[in-house]
């Protein structure tokens, strides 16, 4: 089966983990990193060849229009991840609005496709932003994949649907394609487990990913969307200070993770959201 392979272009000082720490008007003053990390990540995909969805940040896209060009040109499908990576909830509507048009319009013009695809920055589309879903119809996207079925302190909709469906709004239709969970269940506790990539995959070992895929995809007969973003695959990063929860989110087994997406490449079937859903 197909699931679709996903990877969030930002950079390693833009993450949510370090808000508090690193002000918006101080990204200019921070080595961008992500340039040479994704086409790190393009080679890597083409050599298994593998086609992938990358939502791009616009501030980053902005910034390095040639390298949303080359994702583009080299077969893969951009989608959007806001621009200025702010949670949804925090900002209202109106400013969510402004966010998304800018950042859709500057992709769009770079790659000359239409954009149909988008990601909230942290899986932000909570039970408390879901007006967002209504802003995204309007403003020309046929698909979100921001919910996560998981209980978390910034994110997450514990008892949302596990597997892409449609979600009806007075807006219009929308296609959800939620992250990626195992079901476990022991007496009457039940709780979704993460297997959707990022800081799950440096957490876990990855043949237990993987076996929870084939779980998900042979006995679920469902596709899994798995994501990891540019910065994972670079230990090298300038380290940020920080408090300790957001040093260990951010920095735990970097070393490790390009390993780790690369066992899931060898074993699991993977394309892009495009090839998937159309």
């Amino acid at each position: 089966m197909l699931n679709a392979l996903t990877i969030d272009v930002e950079d390693y000082f833009q993450v949510n983990a370090f808000a508090k720490y690193v002000r918006h008007d101080q990204w200019g003053t921070f080595p961008l990193r992500v340039d040479r990390n994704t086409r790190r990540i393009l080679d890597n995909l083409d050599a298994f060849n593998i086609k992938a969805t990358f939502f791009v940040l616009g501030w980053v896209a902005e910034r390095l229009p040639e390298l949303v060009r080359e994702i583009h040109q080299r077969g893969h499908e951009v989608a959007c991840h806001g621009y200025g990576h702010e949670l949804i909830y925090a900002i209202g509507p109106e400013r969510f609005r402004d966010d998304i048009r800018r950042s859709k319009a500057i992709l769009e013009d770079q790659c000359g496709v239409r954009v149909n695809g988008y990601r909230a920055p942290s899986y932000s589309i909570t039970k408390k932003s879901s007006w967002a879903l209504e802003i995204l119809i309007e403003e020309g996207f046929s698909y979100d994949s921001s919910i996560f079925p998981v209980l978390h302190d910034t994110y997450g909709i514990p008892d949302a649907k596990r597997f892409p469906h449609e979600i009806e709004t007075q807006s219009g239709i929308i296609k959800e394609l939620p992250l990626s969970t195992l079901p476990l269940k022991f007496g009457k506790w039940r709780y979704n487990l993460p297997i959707a990539g990022g800081g799950y995959l440096r957490l876990l070992p990855a043949p237990l990913v993987a076996q929870a895929i084939h779980y998900v995809n042979d006995c679920e007969k469902q596709p899994v969307i798995i994501y990891f973003h540019p910065w994972e695959i670079d230990p090298a990063q300038p380290r940020i200070r920080s408090c300790i929860k957001s040093r260990f989110r951010h920095y735990l087994n970097l070393g490790r993770m390009e390993l780790k997406i690369n066992y899931l490449l060898k074993k699991i079937n993977f394309g892009s959201i495009q090839e998937l859903f159309t």
